[in-house]
């Protein structure tokens, strides 16, 4: 920037200071010199504004993210090119990212946390209407006000880049920095839907719950890796207490498989704001008539269905997470029956029994309706109100029932009183409540003459068929391989949708047959690293087991199943069996067993026996048997290895009879007395 003066981008908007540094971009606050107003810009690192077609599809990504109004939705309001890169303006919110809040304060209180989500939720839904996918949902992308107003930043931008540069993970991670929130299709490098952002949002929410993601690791590669292959840890298991309903939500928010989690981001908002108006409790005054009656747990049930949980128990039970509630009646109040007061006079009690039979009845109601409409075996059946979609266009009509979670099978009759295309008549009849995945049938005004080609890319083959041929078409389907679309998937029609078509004409539906056939490649030899790369590179699932080896170094591949060369159907699992290393055993106990037994059950453990004699009394115990043992028992050692066993050697025991001791007699020589003097 120079320091001559105030920089400006686009002829109107100064400077002032940066806000931010991204893995892609500079952020600064800017003041709009037209309208007089903040505004934050973000300017790309030149790496990112010298290829031209990702400037291309950044420009019409920006564009389609202007168009984007929504409350929880940061706006963007402008783009341009300046200095040899690309800028872009937007709402500036004042406040912090989540990120942030996340970093100095730690985790958050489960009904706020639920809270944040459903304003990301709604976020995400006002985005994947306009066909626009995050794939950057992460608490840097969460703005949260000092007024506790929620915003998300980024929308569109995420997808310019992902379109804009290879599926390579490592790129991908140095491009949007955030293999932490990676969905397990994305880190795979397929292509990803409105699903994906709901995984990263609940990656999202399981770091506001906890202060910390589900998955780290050193390298994007294998943080990636794990959101492939491995479970989340249980709240529980982190000493987080929270209640169950809520982390249903937010496991099916974070499930692997696409299918299992939230079709939309709406239905996940409608989840949570379940939670947050207590519908996973019991309700007042019901407790003890629930526990009596065996009040079930109703699981995640299946895509499209509410996500509730009841107690099965009530007691004492502390609010989730043990966080102080606020003033007034907290939404998760787990509700129990006041002890009895054996103080009452005699007069009380038939009123005390009377107000406990009115709660066993209750409780007893509560349960029939709960067997009713999904317990422990079956999952709860959330039902709509059926909508009013009569003179809409036929396309109209099925995208506001396809959103409510129902299924739309069109009649066409002939009606000159009504429009081409429009809907005249439905069954069952608006207002109705129906079950999700119901059949809602649609009569529509059938064409005369030339009609536009309704699309049915995307759609069952089935349903496509049937829809065209009740317009009087001729259809025919050719089948194509698709690795990202299902079997059975309409991805292409002939002529293309729009086209100008009248009775009798042909339409060719082009038909995925799935991922065809890959081979397995050649992995044995090469590290496991290595291995996992070239098998997902390969576009198959990979899985890895160990196995002791005496042949092959710890971590490298001794195999796979199937064995390389093997041709597969792509996207199937493949095996990587990674040596662990010599195997290990432990040493048996042998002490006190008499030497061949001992030897026999070190040798059936796959250990070398050494027997070393020790010399013992004949008459010892330890005659024949096993004294000491090296190394000890229970020690883990390498298959092989040996086992040196002390074993007692009897030796004859000797007697010795003892001689008196010989006593020798010495005399002692007469000494005579000297002879007298001669006188």
């Amino acid at each position: 920037m120079s320091q001559q003066g105030p920089t400006i981008f686009g002829g109107r908007y100064e400077l002032q200071r940066q806000l931010a540094r991204g893995g892609m971009a500079d952020v600064f606050l800017a003041r709009d010199q037209t309208l007089d107003r903040e505004v934050a810009v973000k300017v790309l690192f030149a790496e990112f504004a010298s290829n031209p077609a990702f400037v291309e599809r950044f420009r019409r990504e920006a564009q389609a993210a202007a168009t984007l109004t929504h409350p929880n939705v940061v706006g963007v309001y402008d783009w341009g090119e300046e200095n040899d890169t690309y800028f872009i303006v937007m709402e500036y919110v004042e406040g912090r990212a989540l990120s942030e809040i996340l970093r100095t304060e730690g985790p958050i209180h489960p009904d706020r946390a639920a809270e944040i989500a459903i304003d990301v939720s709604m976020a995400l839904d006002a985005a994947h209407r306009q066909g626009l996918v995050h794939r950057d949902v992460k608490p840097g992308n969460v703005l949260v006000s000092p007024t506790g107003e929620v915003k998300v930043a980024d929308f569109g931008i995420a997808t310019a880049i992902a379109a804009g540069t290879d599926n390579d993970l490592t790129q991908a991670g140095q491009v949007m920095g955030t293999a932490t929130y990676f969905s397990p299709e994305q880190a795979q490098g397929h292509k990803v839907d409105q699903r994906s952002d709901i995984y990263s949002l609940g990656i999202v929410l399981y770091e506001m719950l906890t202060g910390k993601p589900p998955f780290t690791g050193d390298t994007p590669l294998s943080v990636a890796y794990k959101h492939v292959q491995e479970k989340p840890r249980p709240l529980s298991e982190l000493g987080v207490n929270i209640a169950p309903s809520l982390e249903a939500i937010m496991m099916k928010a974070m499930a692997k498989d696409p299918e299992r989690r939230y079709s939309g981001a709406a239905k996940l908002a409608s989840d949570l704001r379940r939670y947050r108006e207590g519908q996973h409790d019991l309700a007042p005054g019901a407790a003890a008539a629930g526990v009596a009656a065996g009040a079930a747990i109703a699981a995640s049930g299946p895509e499209d269905q509410l996500t509730t949980v009841s107690p099965a128990a009530v007691g004492a039970v502390t609010p989730a997470g043990g966080y102080p509630q606020a003033a007034g009646p907290p939404s998760g109040t787990y509700y129990t029956v006041p002890p009895r007061d054996d103080g009452w006079r005699r007069s009380a009690v038939f009123a005390v029994s009377f107000v406990v039979l009115i709660a066993v009845l209750i409780g007893l109601l509560l349960a029939l309706r709960a067997t009713l409409v999904g317990g422990d075996d079956e999952p709860s059946v959330e039902q709509v109100e059926l909508e009013r979609v009569t003179d809409l266009p036929l396309e109209e009509a099925q995208r506001i029932l396809e959103a409510d979670g129902l299924v739309v099978v069109p009649r066409f009759e002939e009606n000159a009183n009504v429009p081409e295309n429009n809907v005249f008549r439905q069954n069952p009849e608006a207002g109705t409540f129906v079950d999700i995945d119901s059949e809602v049938v649609l009569t529509v005004s059938k064409p005369s003459g030339e009609f536009e080609l309704v699309s049915q890319i995307g759609k069952d083959s089935t349903a496509a068929r049937d829809f065209l041929a009740e317009q009087d078409l001729i259809v025919t389907i050719t089948t194509r391989v698709d690795p990202d679309k299902p079997i059975g998937q309409v991805i292409d029609m002939n002529p293309p949708p729009g086209t100008k078509v009248k009775a009798g004409d042909s339409v060719e539906l082009i038909v995925s047959e799935g991922p065809g056939t890959c081979t397995v490649p050649s992995v044995v030899g090469q590290p496991s690293s290595d291995a996992i790369e070239a098998v997902v590179r390969a576009d198959f699932e990979q899985q890895v087991d160990e196995e002791g080896s005496s042949s092959v170094e710890e971590g490298t591949v001794i195999r796979t199943d199937p064995p390389a060369n093997t041709p597969l159907s792509c996207g199937a699992p493949v095996t990587i069996v990674v040596s662990s290393g010599i195997p290990q055993v432990l040493v048996p106990s042998v002490e006190g067993l008499q030497a061949d037994s001992a030897t026999a059950t070190i040798t059936a453990e796959g250990l070398v026996p050494v027997v070393v004699k020790v010399d013992v009394p004949e008459t010892s115990p330890n005659v024949g048997r096993v004294i000491s043992q090296s190394p000890g028992a229970g020690v883990s050692v390498a298959t092989g290895s040996e086992v040196t066993i002390e074993v007692g050697n009897p030796i004859p025991v000797t007697t010795t009879t003892k001689k008196p001791p010989k006593t020798t007699t010495t005399q002692a020589p007469v000494t005579q007395p000297p002879s007298p003097p001669n006188t």
